[in-house]
């Protein structure tokens, strides 16, 4: 019992001490472009700190190895590629687009100059709903991750994490993310570093003989290559309309930093998330899976060692905090470049706090609900993909008509959720739902999601070809 009280104040201490210290950071007034672009006077080494530690949310913990549990090592490489070279893809796409549309603020500025306002706000509402289920599985994973440790009520975390980070990104918006940033990074390092000490000193992870007894992990067969493309198409599209991102592409101070900070961003997250998702094989090698959300933590929390358990409570709040800032950030930036444009009301700061007040509450309750964190990003993702192929292949070729644009994603959202499957991926919408999951090939009817991601992907390219 006196454990759990000395986890529960720390928990709140650390949640304290970074809302104290953002709050700080951010005192006074900040003006719009520091909340909005952080003056775009970033350099390359604080892009790559910001980049990489925003990234880097409780997911990585989580993500990469409830995936290898889904598929095995295919999983994993496709989960690690998808994430990192986006970054790379960011350093043509990003630098292409700061170019043509330098004095815009997000990719939907740029999407409202290139298309038409319809296809802008139907991007718009598919980006905010991506960032809000993201804030969502965030705080779900924390407050996971603490009921494990402290057994704490789920709402209870949420409200926590919610609350504190709710008090100083709302100030400070992209000046003070990046500004905590810096901190929370070499903490995520550092932890990080410590647990794969962990793995690989005291539970051999890396023990091939183990690995051996269940070939189907290690061997990229169809099932594993399905869910390697899948995951990499999720992840990657999705990235591309991440507000986070693009904040900090115009945030750069030039061209030449906002590469470098792109690229440096790149090695780290490709070698840490593959890493983790080794521990993910390990652990369903060895039957340590119980609830694939929590893996890692299920295998590193010893109720004996107080002090690992309070550094894994810490590096978990370090993770959520740092991306949830971003988060937020995010989505108070969307609403203070379109609001007027999109919603004509006459008190501004009163629709601010109603819209924060409604997320915070919603958000709370999704969280509480404890639902897989990989299923809630794969729904979003989903989204996101249908929309990837025709807004940026729209901006390499200016024939592409604005209405074929949005007609194409529409058709992408629709026919990839027929075939995106239920929570126990036994079924979807289309697939045993309207027709009988019998009429269709195994090939299909097995590989839901695999398919629900290519199909949304792909079938806009019908209506864009109508020019």
């Amino acid at each position: 019992m006196t454990e759990k009280i000395f986890l529960t104040f720390s928990l709140f201490t650390v949640c304290l001490g970074f809302m104290s210290y953002g709050y700080y950071v951010s005192r006074g007034r900040i003006s719009q472009i520091s909340f909005l672009l952080s003056d775009r006077n970033v350099n390359s080494l604080s892009l790559t700190f910001s980049l990489t530690a925003s990234c880097f949310g409780i997911w990585i913990l989580i993500g990469p190895a409830e995936a290898s549990t889904w598929g095995g090592l295919g999983a994993v490489i496709g989960y690690a590629c998808g994430q990192s070279f986006v970054f790379l893809y960011f350093t043509k796409v990003g630098v292409k687009i700061r170019r043509s549309f330098p004095n815009v603020r997000s990719l939907t500025e740029a999407i409202a100059k290139r298309y038409s306002i319809k296809v802008c706000k139907l991007v718009l509402s598919l980006t905010l709903l991506y960032l809000y289920v993201y804030f969502c599985a965030e705080v779900t994973a924390i407050a996971k991750v603490t009921n494990l440790i402290l057994g704490t009520p789920l709402w209870l975390t949420a409200g926590l994490i919610i609350f504190s980070t709710l008090i100083y990104s709302l100030k400070g918006g992209l000046k003070i993310a990046i500004t905590t940033d810096k901190f929370q990074f070499w903490i995520i390092i550092l932890f990080l570093m410590m647990i794969f000490y962990i793995f690989i000193n005291e539970i051999n992870f890396l023990s091939f003989e183990l690995l051996n007894k269940s070939p189907s992990k290690i061997n990229i067969e169809y099932g594993g290559l399905t869910a390697g493309l899948t995951f990499f198409i999720a992840v990657f599209a999705t990235n591309l309309f991440d507000q986070g991102i693009w904040q900090r592409v115009y945030a750069a101070k030039n061209i030449d930093k906002l590469k470098k900070g792109l690229i440096g961003s790149f090695f780290i997250v490709i070698c840490v998330i593959f890493l983790l998702g080794l521990v993910g094989i390990y652990a369903s090698v060895t039957g340590a899976v119980k609830d694939p959300s929590t893996i890692i933590f299920s295998i590193l929390i010893n109720k004996e060692y107080i002090f690992l358990n309070l550094l894994i409570l810490i590096l978990s709040l370090t993770l959520v905090l740092s991306s949830l800032d971003t988060l937020i950030a995010s989505i108070s930036s969307l609403f203070i470049i379109h609001s007027q444009s999109f919603i004509k009301i006459k008190n501004i700061n009163y629709f601010y706090i109603t819209s924060g007040i409604i997320l915070a509450g919603s958000a709370l309750y999704v969280s509480s609900k404890g639902l897989s964190i990989l299923y809630l990003f794969l729904l979003a993702d989903l989204l996101c993909c249908s929309a990837a192929i025709p807004i940026f292949y729209g901006f390499y070729n200016n024939k592409i008509k604005s209405e074929n644009v949005y007609i194409s994603i529409l058709l992408g959202v629709i026919t990839g959720l027929l075939f995106f499957p239920s929570l126990d991926f036994s079924k979807s919408i289309l697939v045993g739902g309207l027709l009988n999951k019998e009429i269709f090939p195994i090939f299909i009817s097995n590989y839901l999601l695999f398919w629900s991601f290519i199909i949304g992907s792909l079938s806009p390219i019908i209506f864009l070809r109508k020019n």
